[in-house]
């Protein structure tokens, strides 16, 4: 049985999502992906409400047997990182309540380097991402780093950070 993985991209304003199919070693096949997208006007109680009831319906659609998530990582700036960690919570309360599964940590840098290059913007994830699963038309969004989350995830790639 093939495995599959759900790669995750944490925030409160967005949450990235993709689920990949292990079809061999190293190799995958995208399923779906997406964003969870809160309303900026909403209470952060609120905001962590629905990216729960999303997660949930997300958990519920996929059969999933791994899950890698990135390391909320603030480095000056840490303005958001509060609603950002927030989010992290919530998404890993859910994932263990609804799968039973212990997500894979990863750092924003790892999982960019198991691409090629650490420093890689969005763009540039986004063309490997392409390249890698011969799509043509990919938004450069939150889901697209999600993509590569789980693709690293997926290839074996770890932390091991708790």
């Amino acid at each position: 049985m093939n495995q599959t993985w759900l790669g995750i991209d944490p925030g409160l304003a967005i949450v990235g999502w993709a689920v990949l199919e292990e079809i061999g070693m190293g190799t995958a096949r995208l399923l779906d992906y997406g964003t969870i997208e809160t309303d900026k006007k909403l209470t952060t109680p609120e905001r962590l409400l629905e990216i729960e009831q999303d997660m949930i319906e997300l958990m519920k659609e996929f059969q999933l047997q791994h899950i890698a998530i990135e390391m909320p990582f603030f480095g000056r700036s840490i303005k958001a990182a509060g609603g950002v960690l927030q989010a992290f919570g919530i998404i890993n309360l859910v994932c263990y309540r609804e799968t039973h599964i212990v997500p894979v940590y990863l750092h924003q840098s790892s999982w960019k380097c198991h691409l090629g290059n650490g420093k890689a913007d969005k763009k540039e994830v986004a063309e490997m991402v392409q390249i890698l699963f011969g799509l043509e038309n990919l938004p450069i969004d939150d889901s697209v780093d999600a993509i590569a989350i789980g693709y690293a995830g997926l290839c074996g790639l770890r932390n091991n950070i708790a």
